[in-house]
């Protein structure tokens, strides 16, 4: 049996705090280890409990702030940080992206992508909602027209999707063979096609074997 993913929550607003134990606790899959009111407590509990992710609202000035996650990065590498926030500062949340975090979330999410962003956190992949992706890649698409016109690379686990879809799996074999649920893999595909600027499936497909991603 696997053991369950372990989460600390850490967040100054109470209802926010009791409303993701509520949310998360539901999940066997997943185990609260604790909640931390403020970056002081966040770490001194760290050393103890060892979570795998980091549940984090980084826009509390006076509780937690952007350098809170700076400072989880250098003293906790190993520890995986998911980001739940009401931030709209484009410039807050890229410093915080670029910090490393392995989800961010917005407070609108629903249920299916929260518990989707943590069990992604805990393998150390990437998670993003649909506004904070527009924010990265609108980033994104502006380097590469400065720098060079280098098509935007896919991750790994897009390519896997995309070397799927390209041989005729649908979204529910897709999620069946990578261990995902429908949902994600939707969401995937639809930033796959954004990233590449595509949008049908023969276009996708093409693409795969353009780049030997079919072989």
């Amino acid at each position: 049996m696997k053991h369950p993913i372990s989460v600390l929550i850490a967040d100054e607003q109470y209802l926010v705090r009791v409303g993701l134990r509520h949310l998360l606790s539901a999940h066997p899959e997943i185990q609260i280890l604790g909640e931390a009111r403020d970056e002081e407590e966040l770490f001194d509990m760290l050393p103890e409990l060892k979570p795998q992710v980091v549940l984090l609202d980084y826009k509390q000035p006076g509780y937690f702030d952007e350098g809170t996650i700076g400072r989880l990065r250098r003293e906790f590498p190993m520890v995986n940080i998911m980001v739940i926030s009401a931030d709209n500062e484009k410039s807050s949340i890229f410093q915080v992206l670029e910090f490393g975090v392995n989800s961010f979330l917005t407070k609108t999410c629903e249920e299916e992508e929260i518990i989707d962003a943590v069990a992604a956190a805990a393998k150390n992949e990437k998670f993003f909602c649909t506004r904070i992706l527009d924010y990265v890649l609108e980033r994104t698409f502006s380097r590469n027209e400065e720098e060079s016109c280098a098509p935007t690379p896919l991750s790994p686990r897009e390519v896997e999707i995309v070397r799927l879809v390209a041989k005729g799996l649908i979204a529910k074999e897709i999620a069946s063979e990578l261990h995902l649920s429908t949902h994600t893999v939707y969401t995937h595909r639809k930033n796959i096609m954004r990233k590449l600027k595509i949008n049908s499936s023969p276009e996708l497909v093409l693409y795969a074997l353009q780049n030997g991603i079919l072989a």
